[in-house]
């Protein structure tokens, strides 16, 4: 499955009243819609300046994994009905130790796309191997900085060297294996300009698309300059330099057009809070939801899940924007 062809066909379809339509139909008859993100441990190794585990009291409330027994429950309860299992999600899975055997979980129960998000410094030739072995479609990397001065600078415990282990073993195992290699690259005013350098420092046959995405308030972070008017001139000429750069290596672009307004949602997004199922040892999908017990479907009918779909069909635009807060990304396909 393409989930990036899925995500285009989302921004052809303006009407919402479809996309609720169709969301709706899926539900009722028991099929997969759902965007499962999971963290499997609530750690990490790095300590990025624009995460929030650079606050310390809010790292002291992140605390434990999931047993195997728990994650087979885990997988009983809700994969069969996720389009999409996307493993790491506000933590680092790599730091969990048996992370190919959540990635074949989601193969038995044949969830179409599983992706891993990581910062990569834990991943060497041997674990990417055994990931894809196990049935992994995408890793999905985070990058703050292009340089060595700037990705150390920002991404704090981490080594420019031991991720560019990670991407030379990617580029390897592209010759074995069909997956795909996402960057995600969070930018401030401070490392946005350094973008147009990337292809002097990654080789485009390592990776496959990339998400450029811009920097927003997750917490008390190290990182605090929330401002990019600085940039929203220069913005839309970089980008083009970077989209040409991008075309010529056959990467995929993925970014705005413009800096997004803070006010600004895209009409696409306005579903994002009824697919999104976020799992960790702490929470799984909606609160009040007794996983161990309740299956999806009887939670659902409690409380009237298939209902609130069906009545979205009928809301303004108006009215679901005002409980999304999502930001515009245009995906720019080469």
């Amino acid at each position: 499955m393409n989930i990036y062809k899925l995500l285009q066909l989302n921004r052809k379809i303006k009407s919402h009243r479809i996309k609720f339509f169709g969301l709706w139909l899926l539900h009722t008859f028991n099929k997969r819609y759902l965007a499962v993100n999971l963290d499997p441990v609530m750690a990490c190794n790095l300590r990025c300046k624009m995460c929030y585990f650079t606050d310390a009291d809010y790292v002291k409330t992140l605390k434990g994994q999931f047993k195997p027994e728990e994650l087979n429950q885990v997988a009983k309860t809700i994969f069969s009905r996720a389009l999409k299992l996307q493993i790491g999600c506000g933590t680092e899975p790599t730091l969990y130790k048996n992370l190919p055997a959540i990635v074949a979980l989601g193969k038995q129960y044949k969830v179409p796309y599983i992706s891993l998000t990581t910062n990569a410094n834990l991943l060497h030739e041997e674990n990417i191997e055994a990931l894809l072995k196990a049935g992994l479609n995408e890793f999905t990397i985070s990058l703050h900085g292009v340089t060595k001065e700037s990705y150390e600078g920002f991404m704090k415990k981490a080594s420019y060297e031991k991720f560019h282990k990670a991407f030379n073993a990617f580029q390897k195992l592209k010759s074995k294996y069909k997956f795909k290699v996402r960057i995600n690259y969070t930018f401030n005013k401070d490392n946005f300009y350094e973008l147009t350098e990337l292809f002097n420092h990654f080789n485009g046959e390592s990776f496959d698309l990339l998400q450029i995405r811009p920097i927003q308030k997750i917490g008390n972070t190290e990182y605090n300059d929330f401002d990019l008017e600085a940039l929203r001139a220069d913005y839309p000429k970089i980008i083009e330099q970077i989209k040409q750069n991008c075309k010529a290596n056959n990467i995929t672009l993925l970014a705005s057009d413009e800096i997004p307004q803070k006010s600004q949602i895209n009409n696409s997004s306005l579903i994002f809070d009824y697919t999104f199922c976020y799992v960790s040892p702490n929470k799984f999908w909606k609160e009040g939801f007794d996983w161990k017990a309740e299956t999806f479907n009887s939670y659902s009918k409690k409380i009237r899940w298939g209902n609130q779909l069906f009545s979205n069909i009928f809301k303004s635009e108006k009215a679901l924007k005002s409980l999304s807060n999502r930001l515009n990304y245009e995906v720019e396909f080469n």
